[in-house]
């Protein structure tokens, strides 16, 4: 991938661009493999990495927006106290080529709505943030406007309609407030524009929704295929009741119920995430899907417990970064379901929470790229109970 950015030194977000994919991809395979060389056994099967495509594989921007109302820059800011440091990156080579278009008309947006963009420095002005994602099923867009209050919403209000004759493929449009002075993507209010409120996705022809506020993978095609390897592993294991923990808007959870229930109908699926936003969209998609014995809460998944119901056989775990903590891990060495499958954005802390999980065997494993050009990678893996 050419990126002129990169090669002016302006975004170095993607710090392996200089590399030979072939090459990136070994060297996360070795890291993968010494993180958890203690459980891998002869007996692991280790798949070989799931690879992306190098360029317009993300279907999500997040733009910061600095410079002024009437020249707007989307992009990133190098040094948040310096608005001479902003790059434009409306032409990342990241993003799909519709979404060019769009900016474009964006940056017109925010000078006739009158969205001042907000200097950190001064702490004035009103727009934050851009936020686009693109279904990759319908080609429809959600357009977010971060905004520090809701000082100019009537006036996105007036100037909304000329938009959307625009760019009829925005479909979901909202603001969201954050009034906090603080390195804080979106606040709790949310702004509905349009009468849609989410777009719908399609892995393997089950039905997702992304909702603004609710985590959706950035990378569709990897997902793709992590969503597809989790319902392959577990589509012949003898599990009559799924727990899907940190579930976001369901994706690994229905997949695996949906494979499933070809062979055990009265299979169930508990499905705990914190945002509300989240599990509103997978109780949609279970809808959809016209799954009984399928239940969603919004509960904080690390503290989960429950108080009734039956002992799950197996439990998917789907963390952020950190990974899924000491309560969550000693609870799951309490509970001992027959099979653990975990699904980590972080190795590292994926090893910390397997050095403290010791009843449990690692059968399958398995890379996939879904941040080429960085360190970073996905990683699933299938643990059976000794």
């Amino acid at each position: 991938m050419e990126c002129p950015h990169f090669e002016q030194k302006t975004c170095q977000s993607c710090r392996w661009l200089a590399q030979d994919y072939s090459q990136q991809i070994t060297q996360k395979q070795l890291h993968l493999q010494q993180q958890l060389a203690e459980f891998i056994r002869e007996d692991t099967l280790c798949l070989p990495p799931q690879l992306s495509s190098q360029t317009a594989m993300r279907n999500r921007a997040k733009m910061v927006v600095s410079g002024v109302v009437e020249k707007p820059i989307l992009g990133i800011l190098d040094n948040p106290q310096d608005i001479e440091s902003a790059v434009d990156l409306t032409d990342c080579p990241l993003y799909p080529a519709e979404f060019q278009a769009i900016f474009q008309q964006l940056k017109d947006f925010v000078g006739r709505a009158g969205l001042v963009p907000y200097n950190i420095a001064k702490r004035k002005g009103e727009l934050k943030y851009i936020l686009l994602t693109q279904s990759q099923a319908s080609k429809k867009f959600m357009l977010r406007f971060v905004l520090r209050s809701e000082q100019k919403i009537a006036l996105i209000q007036r100037e909304l309609p000329a938009l959307l004759h625009k760019l009829p493929q925005l479909s979901v449009v909202t603001a969201n407030i954050q009034p906090q002075h603080a390195a804080i993507l979106e606040g709790e209010k949310e702004i509905y524009f349009t009468a849609e409120q989410m777009l719908a996705e399609q892995f393997n022809q089950i039905t997702l929704f992304i909702r603004p506020q609710g985590f959706f993978q950035t990378n569709p095609q990897v997902a793709e295929a992590l969503y597809r390897t989790a319902q392959q592993w577990t589509a012949h294991l003898p599990v009559q009741h799924i727990w899907d923990l940190f579930c976001g808007v369901g994706g690994f959870g229905l997949h695996c119920a949906v494979a499933r229930q070809e062979v055990e109908p009265n299979i169930s699926l508990v499905g705990i995430e914190i945002s509300a936003s989240a599990i509103q969209a997978a109780t949609l998609a279970a809808e959809k899907l016209g799954l009984r014995n399928i239940q969603f809460q919004d509960l904080d998944a690390g503290k989960f417990q429950a108080s009734q119901g039956q002992k799950p056989d197996l439990v998917i775990v789907n963390p952020p970064r950190r990974g899924i903590g000491e309560k969550l891990v000693e609870y799951l060495n309490q509970l001992q379901p027959r099979f653990l499958l975990y699904s980590s954005c972080n190795v590292e802390s994926m090893q910390r929470d397997l050095r403290h999980l010791p009843t449990y065997q690692l059968r399958k494993l398995q890379l996939f790229d879904m941040f080429p050009h960085t360190s970073h990678y996905e990683v699933l893996g299938l643990l059976e109970l000794a």
